[in-house]
């Protein structure tokens, strides 16, 4: 199971990957869409590289409920239990 700082490093991984943000720009607090200008289907891109990369499954209608990059970590941190 990864802690907090891998999850948040792996999606750092994953989103510069699929929108070329700086890895270092993804941290906790930033918001997908208004920080990273994150659109929606990179944003399905990311969640789908995320379940496979952390083992777990994101439902669609969960994906707009993920605004930052914290509460992607908590989900799949809660994913992981």
């Amino acid at each position: 199971m990864a802690n907090t700082e891998e999850i948040r490093s792996g999606l750092a991984d994953i989103v510069n990957e699929i929108t070329g943000v700086p890895a270092d720009d993804v941290q906790l607090e930033k918001s997908f869409t208004d920080d990273l200008d994150i659109d929606s289907l990179s944003m399905i891109e990311v969640v789908v590289a995320a379940e496979e990369k952390f083992g777990v499954k994101i439902p669609e209608d969960e994906v707009k409920n993920l605004a930052t990059v914290g509460d992607a970590v908590s989900y799949i941190e809660k994913g992981q239990a």
